[in-house]
């Protein structure tokens, strides 16, 4: 009897005018290959702060989280939430 547990990214969505990332993670645990219990948990990430803290806040993401946050999260983007957190019209 092997009873192991595994969480991995089964979801991931881009949503709103900011390209917010939604992270969903599964919790599988299991017993010689026979699934027990699921659950999971969600997250969301934003492209707010510098350049620097966008990259501190992605550096303990996984590859495939950093590649869409790269893809989507464009110079634009960035500006345009960092001058919605602050009220700022323009970017």
């Amino acid at each position: 009897m092997a009873l192991t547990k595994e969480i991995k990214i089964d979801k991931l969505e881009i949503v709103g005018d900011y390209k917010k990332i939604q992270i969903r993670e599964a919790i599988v645990v299991s017993e010689d290959g026979t699934e027990l219990a699921r659950s999971f948990h969600r997250r969301v990430i934003s492209p707010s702060g510098s350049d620097t803290v966008i990259s501190a806040s992605l550096a303990t993401e996984t590859s495939e989280v950093k590649l869409v946050a790269n893809a989507v999260w464009t110079d634009a983007i960035k500006g345009e939430y960092n001058a919605f957190l602050t009220g700022s019209s323009n970017p």
